[in-house]
């Protein structure tokens, strides 16, 4: 993420970003008052805490992230069933690759719409 977004740059000030736990880190990569909404990760279990849970509120938050990002996992499989998103792409032409991206998009909300 950070080759293609450059944590210097303020990227997600304006714009709301929904992520997995994949990108744990990524709050203090591109700082506090980037709009950046993670779910919480239930803690370790540990001789303390033998049954780590999370907290009613916590747990209310992750439903509602799941809601939010079940609609775009599901457009992101929709435009790869179009085959052209999950092959390697063999050129170096830029302006083909954007193509190779709006495209599907563009058929995938044809198709939903």
């Amino acid at each position: 993420m950070k080759k293609v977004f450059d944590p210097k740059l303020k990227w997600f000030y304006q714009v709301n970003v929904w992520l997995d736990l994949g990108f744990q880190g990524v709050e203090t990569d591109y700082g506090a008052k980037s709009k950046i909404n993670l779910p919480h990760k239930r803690p370790r279990k540990s001789k303390n805490n033998p049954k780590p849970k999370l907290t009613a509120a916590q747990t209310k938050h992750n439903r509602q992230h799941a809601r939010t990002r079940f609609a775009v996992e599901h457009a992101i499989g929709g435009m790869k069933a179009f085959h052209c998103l999950t092959h390697s792409i063999r050129n170096h032409l830029e302006s083909l690759i954007e193509y190779l991206f709006w495209i599907p998009a563009g058929l995938w909300n044809l198709k939903i719409a």
